[in-house]
């Protein structure tokens, strides 16, 4: 499979939002291996290519601007009746000739905006002119503004607008257009499909982000938990991996808890994680449930600044910590917007944790002169569950929190290919 998105693009300025749209739609394709061809204006300014636009992989066209060496200048026709200019019909023939040309090798072209936009009405008559001579190629036509009120009796090639285009299938960014578009086009709503616009979380994110996320699933858990520390018994990962582990068997959702660890003196390190991992398999993960940053490339312990971005990803922050003197993580697990839930009966995690409205539990502490051992009936295990079912109801009734993980999850380039671009390239 051959696939062109045909944008017109005079310059790649990013304070135009298709600019960045266009750009999520390339990554997600050359992430798929999939051949890309990128057909722009004739003069489309290279110094401005950015980013994944400087992607070798990339086949870059100019679509012709020009004839009989002059430039075609475009008109704003977004009426439904009028006048073209006089060399309308002529430049026509001559866009759609070119796009004939430098379509032949494609099996889908994915048009933004062309045959929505009063200023594309010169390319949306072209290219309809060229796809006679395309029969094996599938149009995909985004529009990404509110679609617009059908007229009555449009006239040619203003009713362009509002004509179907054979073998094309038409893009909302949401559910709620589809109905418009639909009439818009004049086409059933079956012809029309929901692409939702995405964010990239991970494209400001360090390298050292980037690095892993190829390695583990950053964005599909309903739960992601991070935890930062030294590796040390008393930081109690263990407890952070059964908590975990009894959350995913009570709620049945997917749980991920990625531990940015680094080496302590005290304890060895491969056996500690191995007993981590056993007990989290225990109290209810998966394999897939559980990874240590020291098994992903950073066995000295992954950078803060990495470490702040993967709280900017997770929803949840768990602190069974034995003993704290100032919780700095947990100011920096807030301030990127997590569920707090934190040990009670250490000191400073209570004074803290109170201030933030903090969810509370319980687990061994050190305290101030004494130490605190805690018991739990029926078990521990069900001490866990009946916390993390309230934590659970906590965070999917919580507007912020429930927004930040929608985010992250249904708005991921990494959801909306699998979900729905990928499905309607292969139809």
């Amino acid at each position: 499979m051959k696939v062109a998105i045909l944008t017109m693009f005079g310059d790649l300025d990013t304070t135009y939002s298709l600019v960045n749209v266009v750009a999520e739609q390339l990554r997600m394709l050359l992430d798929a291996g999939i051949p890309t061809k990128l057909l722009v204006c004739e003069g489309c300014k290279q110094n401005s290519r950015f980013g994944v636009y400087k992607d070798e992989r990339i086949e870059w066209v100019e679509v012709t601007n020009s004839m009989n060496g002059k430039q075609i200048q475009w008109f704003d026709y977004d009426m439904p009746t009028g006048k073209v200019h006089l060399s309308f019909f002529e430049e026509e023939e001559v866009i759609a000739e070119d796009l004939a040309n430098k379509l032949s090798d494609v099996d889908v072209c994915i048009m933004h905006d062309i045959l929505y936009q009063g200023w594309h009405l010169i390319h949306n008559a072209a290219i309809r002119k060229a796809q006679k001579k395309l029969p094996n190629t599938r149009f995909i036509s985004f529009s990404h503004s509110a679609p617009v009120n059908r007229p009555a009796n449009p006239d040619w090639p203003f009713s362009a607008r509002f004509t179907p285009m054979p073998h094309t299938t038409y893009i909302s960014l949401t559910y709620a257009g589809i109905s418009a578009l639909a009439k818009q086009y004049d086409v059933a709503e079956g012809r029309c499909r929901v692409i939702y616009n995405s964010l990239d979380l991970l494209a400001n994110m360090s390298e050292d982000v980037k690095a892993i996320s190829q390695k583990v699933d950053l964005f599909s858990s309903d739960i992601l938990i991070v935890y930062a520390g030294r590796l040390t018994q008393g930081k109690k990962f263990d407890k952070v991996a059964a908590f975990a582990g009894a959350m995913k068997k009570k709620t049945e959702r997917n749980i991920k808890v990625i531990f940015c660890d680094f080496p302590s003196g005290d304890v060895d390190s491969k056996t500690y994680k191995t007993a981590v991992k056993l007990i989290g398999l225990k109290f209810g993960l998966d394999e897939k449930g559980i990874a240590f940053t020291s098994d992903l490339g950073y066995p000295n312990g992954f950078p803060r600044k990495g470490v702040l971005d993967l709280f900017t990803l997770s929803n949840l922050y768990v602190s069974p910590s034995y003993s704290e003197a100032f919780p700095l993580t947990v100011l920096e697990a807030a301030g990127r917007g997590n569920f707090l839930v934190l040990n009670q009966a250490v000191p400073a995690l209570e004074e803290i944790g109170k201030q933030m409205n903090a969810y509370f539990m319980r687990w061994d502490a050190r305290n101030y002169g004494f130490d605190t051992k805690e018991s739990y009936h029926p078990s521990e295990q069900a001490y866990y569950e009946d916390h993390a079912d309230i934590i659970f109801r906590m965070m999917r009734e919580n507007p912020v929190i429930h927004s930040k993980t929608l985010v992250r999850q249904r708005y991921s380039p990494q959801w909306i290919w699998k979900n729905q671009f990928e499905p309607l390239l292969e139809i």
